[in-house]
This record gives structure tokens, sequence and C-alpha cells, in this order.
């Protein structure tokens, strides 16, 4: 798979700061995430290698598919992305816009990954305590995963906490096999 971070943080810088200028960041985090799930799709995909149509087609297409959900800017931005062959990096440029987004208004994504469902008094206390340590406002998103057995693994930006029976097995075992 080809790796789009490098083409897309030019244009997801430009449409950051074009947004922040105009005070309608949730606007284009809405258009890029719709544009970056419809280029996502294997069938779209399957259009956009398909030799027989051109860069205006493809991007006539997307346009139409998102229709009123795009602002002139939006559309601008497809064509400019279609024309120079871009369009693939759209998942990326949606998910730097999110971060450059992010970093402005001073929030952060996090994910706490649990055997069990996280009770919503822990919940916010586990925000609470990434936001005092962090920084920023925790917007903490919860997700199940059984395999972990007990414990949960936390995740914001760069930060890893891992407190989850498998993961303490884990280190078990590669303390066990260094021995």
């Amino acid at each position: 798979m080809v790796e789009y971070e490098t083409l897309a943080r030019p244009y997801a810088r430009a449409v950051f700061e074009t947004a922040r200028a105009r005070g309608a960041l949730p606007a284009w985090s809405d258009m890029l995430a719709l544009a970056a799930h419809v280029v996502g799709d294997p069938q779209f995909a399957a259009f956009l290698d398909n030799p027989r149509f051109g860069a205006e087609d493809v991007a006539r297409l997307l346009v139409e598919m998102l229709g009123e959900r795009l602002t002139e800017g939006g559309r601008n931005l497809i064509y400019v992305l279609a024309e120079n062959r871009r369009l693939p990096a759209l998942p990326a440029i949606a998910e730097l816009y999110g971060h450059y987004r992010a970093e402005a208004e001073g929030t952060l994504d996090a994910q706490i990954t649990s055997a069990r469902p996280v009770a919503d008094a822990e919940r916010e206390r586990i925000a609470a305590a990434l936001a005092k340590r962090l920084g920023r406002r925790i917007n903490l998103e919860c997700r199940i995963d059984e395999r972990l057995l007990g414990g949960a693994v936390v995740r914001a930006g760069d930060l890893v906490i891992d407190g989850s029976v498998r993961g303490k097995l884990d280190q078990l075992g590669v303390r066990l096999s260094h021995s």
C-alpha cells in the first residue's frame, strides 16, 4: 500500500489554515471525513484505478456523490486533488487535519480498550487523569477486547499505558525467556 502521509501534509495544512481563518473547523472535519470514507470504499477505489476515466470524471462523480454536503471550497479541493492524482490521499488528509484541529483546540483523542465495559465514573476518572497529565481536554473512546482477559490499555497520542492482564502475561513471558 502506498504511504500518503507525506503527500497529504501540505493539503491538510492548507485546508486547516483556511478552515481556521474562516471559523469552519467542524464543517471541514465533516467534509473531509465523508470524502475520505467514499474514497476509501473498495468500489470507488476501483473506479479511481480505472484508466478509462480521467481526473475530471472521477472528481465530478465524487462531487455528485457528496452533493450539498460539500462547500465550494470542498468541491475545489476535490478537483485539485483529482487533477494532481492525489484523491487516494484523502483519508490521510482527513486524519492529519483532525490532528491539526485537535492541537489547535487543545484536545486529544484517546482510547481505552478493556476486556469488559468501563463504568461511566471510571471513564471520567481516566479522562480527568489523562487531561491533567497531558494538559489537554480528552475525548475518550471506549472499546471492548475480550482477549485482554482483564485490565485495560490506554492510548493517548504517543502515550500507551498497558495495564491489561494479557500485557502483563506477555511481559512475564519475555522476562522468563531472557532468564
